[in-house]
Protein backbone atom coordinates (compact mmCIF):
# COMPACT_ATOMS: atom_id res chain seq x y z
CA UNK A 1 0.00 0.00 0.00
CA UNK A 2 2.83 2.39 0.88
CA UNK A 3 4.53 1.75 -2.47
CA UNK A 4 1.33 2.59 -4.34
CA UNK A 5 1.03 5.84 -2.38
CA UNK A 6 4.66 6.69 -3.24
CA UNK A 7 3.99 6.06 -6.92
CA UNK A 8 0.90 8.27 -6.83
CA UNK A 9 2.92 10.99 -5.06
CA UNK A 10 5.67 10.85 -7.67
CA UNK A 11 3.11 11.08 -10.47
CA UNK A 12 1.47 14.18 -8.99
CA UNK A 13 4.87 15.75 -8.23
CA UNK A 14 5.88 15.31 -11.88
CA UNK A 15 2.56 16.75 -13.00
CA UNK A 16 2.80 19.77 -10.68
CA UNK A 17 6.41 20.53 -11.63
CA UNK A 18 5.45 21.06 -15.26
CA UNK A 19 2.04 22.68 -14.71
CA UNK A 20 1.21 25.98 -16.42
CA UNK A 21 0.89 28.74 -13.82
CA UNK A 22 -0.25 31.61 -16.03
CA UNK A 23 -1.92 34.37 -14.02
CA UNK A 24 -3.64 37.65 -14.86
CA UNK A 25 -3.03 40.65 -12.62
CA UNK A 26 -4.02 44.30 -12.89
CA UNK A 27 -1.34 46.81 -11.96
CA UNK A 28 -1.51 50.57 -11.58
CA UNK A 29 1.15 53.24 -11.27
CA UNK A 30 1.13 56.97 -10.64
CA UNK A 31 3.84 57.33 -13.31
CA UNK A 32 3.08 58.14 -16.95
CA UNK A 33 2.45 55.16 -19.25
CA UNK A 34 5.49 55.87 -21.43
CA UNK A 35 7.86 55.67 -18.45
CA UNK A 36 6.22 52.51 -17.10
CA UNK A 37 6.18 50.77 -20.49
CA UNK A 38 9.82 51.66 -21.17
CA UNK A 39 10.82 50.36 -17.74
CA UNK A 40 8.88 47.11 -18.22
CA UNK A 41 10.24 46.52 -21.72
CA UNK A 42 13.82 47.14 -20.57
CA UNK A 43 13.36 44.79 -17.58
CA UNK A 44 11.86 42.05 -19.74
CA UNK A 45 14.67 42.33 -22.30
CA UNK A 46 17.27 42.03 -19.53
CA UNK A 47 15.56 38.83 -18.33
CA UNK A 48 15.73 37.22 -21.79
CA UNK A 49 12.21 37.94 -23.04
CA UNK A 50 11.88 39.09 -26.65
CA UNK A 51 9.05 41.14 -28.07
CA UNK A 52 7.27 39.08 -30.70
CA UNK A 53 4.23 41.12 -31.46
CA UNK A 54 1.39 43.20 -30.27
CA UNK A 55 -1.65 45.12 -31.36
CA UNK A 56 -1.43 48.91 -31.49
CA UNK A 57 -5.22 49.40 -31.59
CA UNK A 58 -5.84 47.22 -28.54
CA UNK A 59 -2.61 48.49 -26.86
CA UNK A 60 -1.17 45.00 -26.33
CA UNK A 61 2.50 44.01 -26.25
CA UNK A 62 3.47 40.33 -26.41
CA UNK A 63 6.81 38.97 -25.25
CA UNK A 64 8.00 35.36 -25.47
CA UNK A 65 10.66 33.54 -23.52
CA UNK A 66 11.99 30.01 -23.19
CA UNK A 67 11.66 28.24 -19.82
CA UNK A 68 14.59 25.93 -19.15
CA UNK A 69 14.28 22.69 -17.19
CA UNK A 70 16.23 22.31 -13.98
CA UNK A 71 18.90 19.65 -14.43
CA UNK A 72 19.19 19.21 -10.67
CA UNK A 73 15.46 18.56 -10.34
CA UNK A 74 15.51 16.14 -13.29
CA UNK A 75 18.32 14.14 -11.63
CA UNK A 76 16.56 14.28 -8.26
CA UNK A 77 13.29 13.03 -9.78
CA UNK A 78 15.25 10.34 -11.63
CA UNK A 79 16.62 9.05 -8.32
CA UNK A 80 13.16 9.20 -6.72
CA UNK A 81 11.64 7.36 -9.66
CA UNK A 82 14.41 4.76 -9.58
CA UNK A 83 14.06 4.08 -5.85
CA UNK A 84 10.28 4.00 -6.13
CA UNK A 85 10.45 1.54 -9.01
CA UNK A 86 12.87 -0.67 -7.06
CA UNK A 87 10.45 -0.58 -4.12
CA UNK A 88 7.66 -1.64 -6.45
CA UNK A 89 9.92 -4.47 -7.66
CA UNK A 90 10.43 -5.60 -4.06
CA UNK A 91 6.67 -5.67 -3.52
CA UNK A 92 6.22 -7.74 -6.70
CA UNK A 93 8.91 -10.16 -5.45
CA UNK A 94 7.00 -10.59 -2.19
CA UNK A 95 3.77 -11.32 -4.05
CA UNK A 96 5.33 -13.52 -6.78
CA UNK A 97 8.54 -15.06 -5.35
CA UNK A 98 8.91 -17.34 -8.40
CA UNK A 99 9.96 -14.28 -10.49
CA UNK A 100 13.27 -14.11 -8.63
CA UNK A 101 15.13 -10.80 -8.45
CA UNK A 102 14.09 -9.54 -11.93
CA UNK A 103 11.36 -7.11 -10.76
CA UNK A 104 14.01 -4.98 -9.02
CA UNK A 105 15.22 -4.01 -12.50
CA UNK A 106 12.09 -1.82 -12.75
CA UNK A 107 14.34 0.82 -11.17
CA UNK A 108 16.32 0.97 -14.41
CA UNK A 109 13.13 1.96 -16.21
CA UNK A 110 11.39 4.16 -13.63
CA UNK A 111 14.38 6.35 -12.79
CA UNK A 112 15.36 7.60 -16.22
CA UNK A 113 11.73 7.73 -17.32
CA UNK A 114 10.64 10.09 -14.52
CA UNK A 115 13.66 12.39 -15.07
CA UNK A 116 13.04 12.42 -18.83
CA UNK A 117 9.31 13.18 -18.43
CA UNK A 118 10.06 16.14 -16.17
CA UNK A 119 12.86 17.44 -18.40
CA UNK A 120 10.69 17.39 -21.54
CA UNK A 121 7.44 18.69 -20.02
CA UNK A 122 8.92 21.58 -18.05
CA UNK A 123 10.92 23.06 -20.98
CA UNK A 124 8.49 25.22 -22.91
CA UNK A 125 7.95 28.64 -24.42
CA UNK A 126 5.92 31.08 -22.35
CA UNK A 127 4.21 34.35 -23.14
CA UNK A 128 4.13 37.64 -21.26
CA UNK A 129 1.19 39.79 -22.41
CA UNK A 130 0.90 43.40 -21.39
CA UNK A 131 -2.29 45.37 -22.10
CA UNK A 132 -2.35 49.11 -21.43
CA UNK A 133 -5.81 50.11 -20.25
CA UNK A 134 -5.08 53.80 -19.59
CA UNK A 135 -6.59 56.05 -22.27
CA UNK A 136 -4.61 59.27 -21.75
CA UNK A 137 -0.80 59.27 -21.97
CA UNK A 138 -0.50 62.02 -19.31
CA UNK A 139 -2.50 60.28 -16.60
CA UNK A 140 -1.46 57.52 -14.25
CA UNK A 141 -0.96 54.06 -15.72
CA UNK A 142 -3.35 51.14 -15.46
CA UNK A 143 -2.52 47.86 -17.18
CA UNK A 144 -3.36 44.17 -17.23
CA UNK A 145 -0.52 41.64 -17.29
CA UNK A 146 -0.84 37.97 -18.20
CA UNK A 147 2.22 35.83 -17.50
CA UNK A 148 3.70 33.09 -15.32
CA UNK A 149 2.97 33.74 -11.65
CA UNK A 150 6.66 33.68 -10.64
CA UNK A 151 7.54 36.21 -13.33
CA UNK A 152 4.82 38.58 -12.13
CA UNK A 153 6.06 38.27 -8.53
CA UNK A 154 9.62 39.08 -9.68
CA UNK A 155 8.32 42.08 -11.62
CA UNK A 156 6.47 43.43 -8.63
CA UNK A 157 9.44 42.86 -6.29
CA UNK A 158 12.08 44.37 -8.58
CA UNK A 159 10.16 47.22 -10.24
CA UNK A 160 7.50 47.97 -7.62
CA UNK A 161 9.27 50.90 -5.99
CA UNK A 162 11.09 52.15 -9.09
CA UNK A 163 7.93 52.47 -11.20
CA UNK A 164 5.51 52.88 -8.24
CA UNK A 165 3.59 49.74 -9.22
CA UNK A 166 0.59 48.74 -7.14
CA UNK A 167 -1.53 45.62 -7.38
CA UNK A 168 -4.17 43.99 -5.22
CA UNK A 169 -1.49 41.83 -3.55
CA UNK A 170 -3.04 38.55 -4.71
CA UNK A 171 0.31 37.33 -6.10
CA UNK A 172 1.75 37.11 -2.61
CA UNK A 173 -1.15 35.15 -1.14
CA UNK A 174 -1.13 31.36 -1.19
CA UNK A 175 -4.31 29.46 -2.01
CA UNK A 176 -4.12 27.52 1.28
Amino acid sequence: MLTILLAIGLFFFLRASSKDRTTIVEISSSEQPVKVLNGLCEWLNLRGWRQTGGDFEQRILIFKGQVVSSKFLAIFLGFLGGFGSCALGLVIIQIYPELGWWPILLGLIGGPLSGFVYFKKSAREEKFELRLITENAKDSTFMRLRAHRDELISLENELGEKLQLKSDGSLFKTPL
